[in-house]
């Protein structure tokens, strides 16, 4: 049995484990990096140890240190989560030789499926399907090229002749999109393969590819798989991951809203023949892509998924619960429980949709989701409600080491309709102060109707302007979505516009008009901020406190209150609140920190939180919506010049690469400078045409927000 269980992770996957270990009695072991030390997976822990560094390469990536640190902590059994070491054969490996429990797969299952390419042909020997395709390695030439060409042309047309979709070259040893390029034209491929097997090269230290057929608009379907050791699989039904962005995955449900019992059943008997095939122990998942009649082997994920409690509601188990008993060596029951209602899971990151994701850091100032019935654990059987699985708490600092993912927020309902309406007003209702988050894009995407009619598919950000150039990809990222890399446990990342009156705390649209016939959210939320601080500055007063807010006994000038996003003009007069361009709106209370405003008839009450003094950021938080405002100073220092041309830092990061040197002529969006932060590449590109000016950081170097890269001088 396991007594002291070390989690070789960090974050929201740590402390679900442990919730678990604490249900089962079962001692519990964390592990940190210098960056975690005041992280809540630490102090939530009975033991704790030190890994040093922050980078993910400097701790919690190092096996060395996690054997060394169960062997210091009385450990007796280790769990890797997901993501870091979860899926490394050597790890999975090294944790029985040394002693040690491991609570995952055989490391022979992790390595067959490390490799894309070799899962594939697996598979494919096991009878599961997949995607005609052939792999271009070291050596690999054109003449190759047109020879394999020719022959998967005749597997999918019958003929030589044409192929009967585009295309889609991929590197075989990564993911994130690196080494992936998509393939419309087929003449365009030897360029195409030449230049993934160049980019996976420089990425992975492998520049194999594989190209296969583009399922465009296909849907990202998952099965979750249970196995023991005395050779029981369970398929605990299929998870709706097609909403994605960036080849990552954002909502998750099941069970999917468009597959027909033949299709589930053809899903699930493949998924239990890819778990013997490998001789798997363990949970797992297999996924696929699904369009029309056509099925799909992706991979197979050899660990437990972010989106495993979608699949927990539905068929009231504890997948951890269960890692743990079969680590144990205990036997599965010959089935699976049956399931029951729907459940949808929203990821909520700390990045902006408006700025291509940017990843965000900073302080979380306050996080409060409302009406959360269970944090990291599974609902008891029939009992509908939703769940919170989150790495934060307020006060958490987000920093730029790991990904930027701050929650799961889980709804489960008896139905698909109640899960989604009960998950999108529980992200709308959220209190989120500090680093700028996808939460209204989450909301928008929740109730859109066609999301709400169940046509989702990998393109869905796309097709309906929720991923275009104002709010999505960033500028050079040419990758498509479907197909994309599954891995979506590895991440990859406020800029509102002066006057945008649509905009939302974290740049998404918001209802354009607010209130009917009134102004906008933004503007009436403005407003209330500007009341919430004239009355936190009546409060106090130390003479004629008892004054109305903003009262001027001989009326001349209104009170003006300057935002980065807006501003607000107004005067409190003997018949009550004058807001220019607020007409007919009544100031019914004030206080420093809640404000409520009648428009149209209607009242409205705004929650206002500021943050570092007078001048800092507010959030006013309502039911129209969540807005974040920037306070400018009416007497601003003179700001430090940036010399024109200069491409600075988006956010605090390491320097990976400098592909220029001064006196070198650059063309429009060509990579200047490539940038890690929260464990994904940033490419920082020219803007224009022109000659490079001046380089000022070299690889290697952590850099700030703002810190100028690279000048560019363009050309007249």
């Amino acid at each position: 049995m396991i007594g002291r269980l070390l989690v070789a992770n960090r974050g929201e996957i740590a402390r679900r484990v442990f919730r678990t270990c604490r249900d089962l009695g079962i001692e519990t072991v964390a592990v940190f990096s210098d960056a975690d030390a005041d992280a809540p997976h630490v102090a939530e822990a009975d033991h704790a140890v030190r890994l040093g560094g922050a980078r993910p390469s400097e701790s919690y990536l190092v096996t060395e240190k996690i054997i060394d640190a169960a062997r210091r902590s009385g450990a007796d059994a280790v769990h890797p989560g997901y993501g870091f070491l979860s899926e490394n054969a050597a790890f999975a490996r090294a944790v029985p030789e040394a002693g040690l429990t491991w609570v995952g797969p055989p490391a022979e299952a992790v390595a067959a499926m490390g490799s894309k390419i070799e899962a594939k042909a697996l598979m494919a020997g096991a009878g599961v399907p997949v995607l005609p395709g052939f792999t271009a390695g070291p050596g690999y030439s054109m003449d190759d090229l047109e020879r394999d060409l020719d022959a998967v042309f005749t597997r999918m047309s019958g003929s030589a002749s044409g192929w009967p979709v585009p295309l889609l070259v991929k590197a075989s040893a990564g993911g994130g999109g690196r080494g992936m390029r998509v393939v419309r034209l087929t003449d365009d491929l030897p360029e195409a393969v030449e230049s993934a097997r160049g980019e996976a090269l420089a990425a992975f230290g492998d520049g194999t590819v594989f190209v296969e057929p583009l399922l465009e608009g296909a849907r990202h379907i998952e099965v979750q798989i249970l196995a023991d050791a005395h050779g029981t699989v369970w398929a605990l039904g299929e998870r709706e991951c097609s909403i994605q962005r960036r080849h990552q995955k954002v909502i998750e449900e099941t069970p999917s809203p468009s597959l027909s019992p033949a299709t589930r059943a053809r899903l699930c008997d493949a998924a239990v023949a890819a778990a013997r095939a490998i001789g798997y122990v363990g949970a797992g998942t297999v996924e696929f892509l699904v369009s029309g009649d056509t099925v799909a082997f992706l991979e197979m994920n050899t660990r437990l998924q972010v989106e495993h409690p979608v699949t927990e509601c539905v068929h009231g188990v504890d997948l951890v619960e269960w890692q743990l008993r079969i680590a144990e060596g205990a036997r599965l029951p010959g089935s699976p429980p049956e399931p029951s209602g729907h459940a949808v899971e929203a990821r909520l990151y700390a990045e902006d949709p408006a700025r291509g994701w940017l990843p965000q850091s900073g302080t979380l100032h306050r996080f409060t989701v409302p009406g959360v019935d269970a944090r990291f654990a599974p609902f008891p059987r029939g009992r509908y409600g939703l769940r919170l699985d989150s790495g934060v708490e307020d006060g958490s600092e987000i920093g730029v080491h790991y990904d930027p993912m701050l929650a799961k927020v889980i709804a489960y309902g008896a139905g698909r309709d109640d899960a989604v309406r009960r998950l999108a007003a529980a992200l709308a209702g959220a209190r989120i102060h500090g680093p700028v988050t996808n939460r209204d894009l989450l909301v928008a995407v929740l109730r859109h109707p066609a999301f709400l009619a169940g046509e989702t598919h990998t393109g869905f950000l796309d097709e309906h302007g929720l991923a275009g150039p104002a709010n999505g990809s960033p500028a050079g990222d040419a990758q498509e979505d479907a197909q994309g890399d599954a891995q979506d446990d590895l991440p990859d990342g406020p800029s509102h516009g002066a006057g945008r009156d649509d905009a939302g705390e974290n740049g998404a649209r918001l209802p354009e008009d607010g209130p009917p016939e009134g102004p906008s959210v933004l503007r009436l939320s403005a407003l209330a901020a500007a009341l919430a601080r004239a009355a936190a500055g009546r409060r106090a007063a130390t003479v004629q406190a008892g004054l109305p807010s903003g009262w001027r006994n001989v009326v001349s000038q209104p009170q003006r209150a300057l935002f980065a996003e807006t501003e607000i003009a107004y005067r409190i007069t003997r018949d009550g609140l004058r807001a220019e361009g607020f007409p007919g709106t009544v100031l019914v209370d004030a206080t420093p920190s809640l404000v409520v405003l009648e428009t149209s008839g209607v009242r409205h009450r705004f929650a206002v939180a500021r943050y570092g003094g007078a001048t800092g950021t507010t959030y006013v938080d309502s039911p129209l919506g969540s807005v974040r405002l920037t306070p400018l100073e009416r007497l601003p220092e003179p700001a430090d010049h940036v010399p024109p041309g200069s491409l600075t830092a988006p956010m605090p990061g390491t320097v990976l690469r400098v592909d220029v040197g001064p006196g070198q002529a650059v063309g429009a969006g060509q990579v200047v400078v490539v940038l890690e932060a929260m464990k994904m590449e940033h490419r920082i590109t020219a803007p224009a045409p022109g000659t490079v000016a001046a380089v000022n950081v070299t690889p290697g170097r952590q850099v700030e927000a703002g810190t100028v890269l690279v000048v560019i001088e363009e050309r007249a």
